[in-house]
């Protein structure tokens, strides 16, 4: 084992006693880790003044009960996190996730990934995430809104526009901001637009919010076509869920040419052979809030299955867009097996490090989440541009601006990995130029 070798497993192994029980974080941190070996070796200058534990060590965790009572007056109660990992290049920036799988290790792992993606986006906003282990599904209306003011009546004390900015993930759409956004003008007497992003348009949202990470994951993934003289025109493509995510990847694949074959979501998946009818599936998820069965009862030529696995269909393409480490090495030999070139992760470390693994061993071209699915963060900020300048930007033109800055992140992904020895992998080019920037900011601004 090299001196460099040693070096990170000591981090490493620091971190894991300090952080027990927090799979997804330990993962989350193992895989940046792997990519800062190969810096290290390169720029020694990067392991010096703790910058490496300072990295992955958050600036603020902040856990707190959250009170609130249901439609038979009962007293509920659940727990709510914000994790403030990263402020070197400007707010803290992430999403909030009411989801019963949600504790202390999700949040740091998904603040920790939200570090680098937002780096890669070259807009100054730092990393941060948050959210609840409540759960939003087969609650009423008044239920989601009382636990919303409740969350945020602790909340509101720790973001502001200028020190932390939330935004929507799993659990939390339209409706759920719109609430947490009320509560905080209450408290803070204030109409601060910039606070929250993933508003309603008319009071300070960004027309193409609602699109763009599912818009920004096709858009990277066109653009690693393009490298090999490839493009979506005509490739069948798998994508996994059916939240905002999945149906805005399915519309934009499809405006490019694509047929998608399949979506799923937590009760099976569809088989869409002729493609999906997303005017369809969005009023059956979005309006109705149904199960995706629902959708093939009334799309013809379509089957669901209740077992097996969507990674089963054969396609060109995979866009894993529901949830951590739902594709697993099993998933990964599958697709490779039936022909899928390109995997383009929407969703936060949907794909376990085997399957990473099996993917990277078979020349899978292959788009990590912090890069691929930055789309959304990316026009979060362009929102928080939008409520600082009072200003209401386009579709098409915000839709632009989220165009070039995939492209951007592809092209510095692809870049840094050929400058460091990796060609192709946009792991490494990814981890690298995205670290990079932070660490250059944290080392000019000394140990704080």
């Amino acid at each position: 084992m090299s001196a460099i070798d040693q070096e990170v497993a000591g981090y490493y192994d620091k971190l894991l006693k300090r952080n027990a029980g927090e799979p997804e974080f330990h993962q989350a941190v193992a895989e940046v880790l792997e990519s800062l070996k190969i810096v290290l070796e390169k720029d020694p200058h990067y392991a010096d003044y703790g910058l490496i534990e300072r990295l992955c060590e958050p600036e603020r965790q902040i856990i707190f009960r959250v009170p609130w009572m249901d439609d038979n007056n009962e007293v509920r109660v659940n727990r709510g996190f914000r994790v403030q990992f990263n402020s070197a290049l400007g707010p803290y920036k992430g999403g909030l996730r009411f989801h019963p799988s949600v504790n202390l290790g999700v949040i740091k792992f998904l603040g920790f990934e939200q570090i680098f993606k937002n780096s890669l986006t070259g807009l100054p906003i730092g990393g941060g995430k948050g959210g609840s282990d409540f759960d939003p599904k087969g609650r009423s209306e008044g239920e989601v809104m009382r636990f919303c003011q409740s969350f945020m009546t602790e909340l509101w004390r720790h973001i502001g526009e200028y020190r932390d900015v939330p935004a929507g993930d799993i659990g939390v759409g339209g409706r759920e901001v719109g609430f947490l956004f009320g509560q905080y003008r209450r408290l803070a007497n204030q109409h601060e637009s910039g606070v929250l992003t993933g508003k309603g348009l008319e009071w300070g949202g960004s027309l193409a919010r609602t699109e763009a990470t599912g818009f920004g994951c096709v858009y990277f993934t066109e653009e690693m076509m393009k490298a090999n003289g490839e493009s979506l025109d005509g490739a069948k493509v798998i994508v996994s869920g059916s939240g905002n995510v999945a149906t805005y990847a399915i519309q934009k694949a499809q405006e490019l040419g694509a047929t998608v074959v399949g979506f799923s979501d937590s009760s099976g998946w569809v088989e869409t052979p002729n493609g999906v009818d997303v005017e369809l599936l969005r009023d059956v998820k979005e309006k109705r809030r149904e199960r995706v069965s629902t959708y093939v009862e009334e799309a013809q030529g379509t089957t669901f299955h209740s077992d097996g696995s969507i990674w089963d269909l054969k396609a060109d393409v995979a866009l894993p867009c529901a949830t951590q480490n739902e594709l697993e090495a099993e998933h990964a030999r599958t697709l490779v097996d039936n022909g899928v070139r390109y995997v383009a992760e929407g969703a936060n470390m949907p794909s376990t490090p085997e399957a990473v693994e099996i993917f990277r061993s078979n020349k899978i071209n292959f788009g990590p989440g912090k890069a691929a699915n930055a789309g959304g963060v990316a026009t979060s900020a362009l929102e928080m541009q939008q409520n600082a300048s009072r200003d209401s930007w386009t579709f098409d033109y915000t839709d632009q601006r989220l165009h070039g800055i995939m492209s951007n992140i592809f092209k510095l992904s692809a870049e840094t990995a050929a400058e460091y020895g990796h060609e192709g992998d946009y792991i490494v080019g990814a981890n690298i130029a995205g670290f990079k920037k932070v660490a250059d900011a944290m080392l000019a601004q000394g140990v704080i």
